[in-house]
């Protein structure tokens, strides 16, 4: 690990002031601190974020007829919030599918944001990785990449997104808001992860100097009947997804309303076609539907080799999160800490 400033303010202010002097956020740590123990990432300064929590930066609250949940609410007590697992189940059972319970029990909503790739390249330093040096190329494509991409990619990188939070939060139309020394500002969740085009070492568009301060999250009533998160993985505790899939519909009977259908595991950042979504308004709930759906969500899917599987995994697991939604809601998954 390489030598780094370390500092801890006690206000926002201070906190805005290193970020801007160029500073890496740390909270839970769970993803920064291993990347820089591998040399992955060096920053020369890091500044600890944790004394602003209790200055409404780690409150889950009512907002607007949504929620606001703080960036610095642990992911543990976000998913076990009363209000998350009432109004947003789906969201509940996604946080409660990622990492261990160790995991979430430190990691903050603001970090599962900005988590990094777990392509095998980014972290090992002895290979070259456009994300990690942009410009010394992708062996990930014709390498190791099971784990990888098969939507959004680019000549420059196949990695994938790891967050199972990130999943729902871009099916239920999530804000990111966000704050700076020059005013704050809000990103549509949609806009807030980039895929990788040229730049696959920029993750986000979120600016330097700015700090993640909470997130919103617009009425779902309609939507918390009929959810499931789905996710494939090689194991089922502290696995990344190969494939995940948050869905919700609104139901008239066997009739679809609306639905709402994001995916994890498959590109480089939450990946939803809206257009899909809109296609299955008026169609019955069923497999038909479900499939004509998974295949307007795949259109141009590649695979690299390793993960031609995903093809296949993809589109199957689409159709099972749906039908499973269409049963109903498990409102009883994830209850026991």
């Amino acid at each position: 690990m390489n030598p780094f400033a370390y500092t801890q303010p006690k206000d926002v202010d201070g906190v805005l002031a290193a970020l801007q002097a160029g500073a890496r956020p740390v909270a839970g740590g769970t993803n920064l601190l291993d990347l820089m123990k591998e040399g992955t990432m060096q920053p020369a300064s890091v500044v600890d974020i944790n004394a602003i929590a209790t200055q409404g930066f780690d409150a889950v609250e009512e907002h607007e007829g949504g929620l606001r949940l703080g960036a610095l609410a642990r992911n543990a007590d976000t998913a076990y919030h009363a209000l998350v697992r009432e109004r947003y189940p789906l969201l509940s059972s996604a946080i409660l599918a990622g990492a261990s319970p160790q995991l979430r029990n430190m990691a903050t909503n603001g970090g599962n944001l900005l988590q990094r790739t777990r392509c095998v390249y980014f972290y090992d330093v002895g290979t070259p990785c456009n994300k990690r040096e942009p410009g010394t190329g992708c062996p990930a494509k014709a390498g190791i990449n099971r784990q990888l991409a098969i939507l959004g990619t680019s000549e420059q990188c196949i990695a994938t997104h790891p967050s199972d939070m990130c999943v729902a939060l871009r099916a239920l139309d999530a804000t990111v808001h966000v704050r700076s020394a020059g005013g704050g500002r809000a990103i549509p969740f949609a806009d807030f992860h980039r895929l990788p085009g040229d730049r696959p070492d920029l993750d986000s568009n979120l600016q330097p100097g700015e700090l993640i301060t909470h997130i919103t999250l617009p009425d779902a009533a309609q939507l918390r009947a009929h959810s499931a998160y789905i996710k494939v993985r090689d194991r089922l505790s502290y696995a990344f997804a190969l494939v995940s899939v948050a869905a919700a519909l609104d139901l008239d009977g066997d009739t679809i309303r609306d639905a709402r259908i994001a995916l994890g595991g498959v590109a480089h950042k939450p990946w939803r076609v809206e257009e899909a979504e809109r296609a299955l308004v008026g169609q019955p709930a069923g497999p038909a539907a479900f499939a004509q759906a998974a295949e307007r969500i795949l259109q141009g899917a590649r695979g690299y080799g390793q993960n031609d599987f995903k093809l296949v995994l993809a589109k199957n697991a689409i159709v099972q999160a749906l039908t499973t939604a269409t049963r109903g809601t498990d409102h009883a998954k994830g209850v026991q800490r």
